[in-house]
């Protein structure tokens, strides 16, 4: 069984409206939000092999704050992950090395949230699977998705995931209170 974590960028900032939106850094509240977020995966245990992130700063500072890792992954920062599309980031997934148990992909919506989408496929909609449900309402800044997959990298489709946890900041902040 393979293990497959989508996380999403945390809050950004827009203080900056000179910025392009590629360099615009994380908002404090997201610094705060991306190292819950690594705490909690540590936690749960959650040690990639391999991380695909987008070169985008509010990602790449998104990865800073969730390290370090037990094992230290292999981390490619990809271009063609910025604001990539659900087939382009499941493109990239076909390309992971077979020996990969566990990859990290840090990117952005809507690419993230469809695939996300895609990957639980509609049965787990019907079950009324209440992590799901909540997947499908949203994917907001910083939230992480974690699927169980069972085949190879490159045979990775739509229905191809069983969601096996959807965590979001808030409700770090509410367990943390």
């Amino acid at each position: 069984m393979r293990q497959l974590l989508l996380l999403r960028h945390a809050k950004s900032s827009w203080d900056d409206p000179s910025l392009p939106d590629h360099d615009r850094p994380l908002a404090p509240r997201g610094q705060a939000d991306a190292a819950a977020m690594g705490a909690e995966m540590r936690a749960l245990g959650l040690d990639p092999d391999i991380v695909l992130v987008s070169t985008a700063r509010r990602t790449r500072e998104t990865l800073a704050l969730i390290e370090p890792f037990d094992e230290a992954p292999v981390v490619d920062a990809l271009e063609s992950l910025y604001l990539a599309s659900d087939q382009k980031i499941l493109d990239l997934l076909h390309a992971v090395p077979e020996t990969a148990r566990s990859v990290l992909v840090i990117g952005h919506n809507p690419g993230l949230h469809n695939l996300a989408l895609a990957l639980i496929g509609p049965a787990a909609m019907a079950r009324r699977d209440p992590d799901a449900l909540r997947l499908a309402e949203k994917f907001p800044t910083g939230a992480l998705a974690e699927f169980a997959i069972a085949t190879p990298w490159w045979g990775l489709e739509p229905g191809g995931g069983r969601l096996v946890r959807f965590l979001c900041p808030r409700d770090l902040r509410q367990h943390a209170s």
